[in-house]
């Protein structure tokens, strides 16, 4: 079987307290994130500043060495709060993600009405690391209610 990766921040963070206050204070935030066949899947949440915006994940699985980026598409389906508004990524990672010793990097960037919002937890990027079945996990999640282990099939 695969090797898993960990998330080392809580990978639902749009389901803790005071999220859309965060929305609000910095314009944009991660919503969630989960591992699928075809890489990592997301939401993010914008505050909605203008109609015209751009949305888009920046990543790396080299510590930025090199990185990549894909846009991020716009949700029609949004929050019912008229002040936001819901963007999906896809990060198409392949099997080298999924190494034992993989270690993905990401931060999400919103550019809006001339000025650009990053939300990259908070200085420290959104963190997933590969770790082999079987051995102990590196220590608790910060979220007891979140998925603690992402895994490709």
């Amino acid at each position: 079987p695969p090797p898993l990766l960990e998330p080392l921040f809580p990978p639902q963070p749009g389901a803790s307290p005071g999220f859309a206050e965060r929305v609000r204070q910095h314009k944009v935030r991660l919503e969630w994130v989960r591992a699928e066949p075809a890489g990592l899947r997301g939401a993010v949440r914008v505050l909605n500043l203008a109609y015209e915006k751009a949305v888009s994940v920046r990543y790396t699985l080299n510590r930025w060495a090199s990185c990549a980026e894909v846009p991020a598409a716009y949700q029609p389906a949004g929050p019912a709060d008229g002040l936001t508004d819901r963007f999906a990524f896809l990060l198409p990672l392949g099997p080298a993600a999924a190494a034992a010793e993989a270690a993905l990097e990401f931060a999400v960037r919103y550019r809006v009405a001339g000025a650009e919002y990053w939300d990259n937890n908070e200085g420290a990027n959104y963190r997933l690391r590969g770790r082999q079945r079987g051995l102990p996990a590196a220590g608790p999640l910060q979220d007891p209610d979140s998925t603690a282990w992402i895994h490709f099939i």
